[in-house]
């Protein structure tokens, strides 16, 4: 039997490259190949040493580079090869990041496998926009979706969803975050609630948009963010200009950081 090597998931968190754990950035160290997604940050690909082979698989709405049944055949094939596979992938792997597919095809086909968790992009921007997940007396949870349509259809549980005790993420809402913001509404949240949509979150072209929720929309359109970023709706946006140790803010209860 030819020999198998191991592939490692790994997340390589929202884009500030000192964020990386100390496992992954090893691991990328001594890989032979990385195969690496749209979302990972340039400063992050900089570390891949000389010499080692990059693959490109990045998916972006719409427009999938490699589809992910050749990504999956892929991580497969490098594997029998007997090289060493680094499979990074921005945030963490099985956060939204289709890692756990991966997973479950090499699984399926014999090829051994490890996953190395990163910093969510959830928990990395929200804390350089100065934005607490979770704050006694404002938050009592997290609720993590995503906004990207299945088939044409934003198929979520909005009065679940619309739980003025809990904060919500959503991830890649951007396409549909006049829906986001309608649908939330209607099923009882109120719309005032204090909103935040945080544009490449960590990176130096962080921007960051404070509003609320009957207005994110027009509020993010007219500041011009652009994918990818990433919604937070909840009281804890209350604190984000008190909390903002990363870039100056203004007393307005909206503003534009960048």
């Amino acid at each position: 039997m030819e020999p198998v090597s191991t592939v490692f998931i790994v997340g390589a968190g929202p884009g500030d490259p000192e964020l990386l754990t100390v496992k992954a950035l090893r691991l990328i160290s001594e890989a032979d190949v990385v195969v690496y997604d749209r979302l990972v940050s340039e400063p992050i690909l900089e570390l891949i040493p000389a010499g080692t082979t990059r693959i490109f698989a990045g998916k972006a709405a719409r427009d999938h580079h490699m589809p992910q049944e050749e990504i999956n055949e892929l991580l497969v094939g490098l594997a029998r090869g007997n090289r060493k596979v680094v499979r990074l992938k921005g945030g963490d792997p099985f956060i939204f990041g289709r890692g756990s597919e991966e997973a479950v095809h090499l699984a399926r086909n014999g090829i051994p496998f490890e996953v190395v968790p990163g910093i969510t992009a959830s928990a990395g921007c929200a804390a350089y926009a100065g934005i607490p997940l979770t704050h006694r007396g404002l938050s009592r949870g997290v609720n993590f979706v995503t906004g990207h349509c299945q088939e044409g259809h934003l198929d979520l549980n909005w009065k679940s969803l619309a739980d003025p005790d809990t904060t919500l993420v959503v991830y890649m809402g951007l396409t549909n975050i006049s829906l986001i913001c309608t649908e939330l509404i209607a099923a009882g949240l109120p719309a005032d609630t204090p909103a935040a949509a945080i544009h490449k979150g960590t990176t130096p072209e962080q921007r960051s948009v404070l509003s609320i929720l009957e207005r994110l929309a027009d509020d993010v359109q007219g500041a011009g963010l652009a994918a990818p970023t990433l919604l937070v709706v909840g009281r804890v946006v209350e604190l984000a200009e008190t909390l903002n140790w990363r870039l100056p803010v203004s007393g307005d209860d909206m503003e534009a950081h960048g």
